[in-house]
């Protein structure tokens, strides 16, 4: 998906070193593994709110594998080993445009899906295991990722419409607005119920984690968004294409997003650091248990 421009600017294109790619994608990627494993093999974590998260890790783990293939792809061409419009090229191109989507669109949605469970757990404590049962979770996550996947092909079939580009931008955008006002009512329920949540232990924990995991998301994508919305609204203005040079660098820092999520899990989850503690040190799972 060629989003970036040809600069008529006095601004330079920055570039970054293709290592750097390559080892935020690798790195990235065997962060997340780590994490999807963790939650399979632990039966401790087999509940609905790790089941998202396990679902948010597999699309970063997603978009980590295909943004490396991409950038060894963009290497290979520039030294004549790829064509950079054959057909099969092409092909593949759109393949990994199409997973890129998926993978974007299908965090939002894993967001969406952990804030909910957040607030049932903490405002419907009682009912919870009622209302979020496993069978749930696994209806809602089947729901996402096939929602993703129809809506990623669409999206890279029909992106050179202004339209299409429009609605990606917005779904963006309006996500934001849906998951930042179910944070404020939540908190502003906390506060009038905070005798009754004091006795949840570790409900708000959950909600702070997925907080500073919703803030980082937006840091690391706000940016790229913010090309896609100076592309549409002012394609011809030198101040906006020296925002575009830096193009490369929020593709660095839209990568980072699934290099730092595993950190958040492993800081703010006992269960989870104890999980990749043992996974990392033991030679045989049965060993550690």
């Amino acid at each position: 998906m060629n989003v970036s421009t040809v600069n008529q600017s006095d601004c330079p294109d920055v570039t970054v070193p293709f290592p750097i790619f390559f080892a935020i994608g690798v790195v990235s990627l065997a962060e997340n593994l780590l994490v999807v494993v963790a939650v399979i093999r632990n039966r401790n974590l087999h509940s609905p709110m790790y089941c998202f998260i396990c679902s948010l890790a597999a699309f970063n783990t997603i978009a980590s594998l295909t943004k490396t293939c991409e950038n060894l792809m963009i290497v290979l061409a520039e030294n004549g080993h790829l064509q950079k419009k054959g057909s099969s090229e092409t092909k593949l191109d759109d393949v990994i445009d199409s997973l890129l989507c998926m993978s974007f669109v299908g965090s939002i949605f894993s967001f969406m899906a952990i804030a909910v469970d957040r607030y049932i757990t903490i405002f419907h404590a009682l009912q919870y295991h009622n209302i979020m049962t496993m069978q749930r979770a696994g209806v809602i996550l089947a729901v996402i990722w096939t929602t993703c996947g129809v809506w990623a092909v669409l999206m890279v079939q029909f992106f050179a419409s202004k339209f299409i580009m429009i609605c990606f931008v917005a779904f963006f955008f309006i996500s934001l607005a849906f998951i930042c006002f179910l944070y404020a009512y939540m908190f502003m329920l906390a506060r009038s119920h905070a005798r009754e949540i004091a006795a949840l232990p570790g409900s708000m924990r959950g909600a702070l984690t997925l907080t500073i995991l919703f803030g980082v998301f937006v840091v690391c994508w706000a940016p790229f968004f913010l090309h896609l919305t100076i592309i549409m609204v002012c394609p011809l203005n030198p101040y906006c294409e020296c925002y575009r040079s830096l193009f490369q660098l929020h593709v660095v820092l839209m990568m980072s997003h699934a290099l730092i999520d595993p950190a958040i899990y492993a800081f703010r989850s006992n269960e989870l650091r104890h999980t990749f503690r043992k996974m990392l040190l033991c030679s045989e799972w049965r060993q550690c248990s």
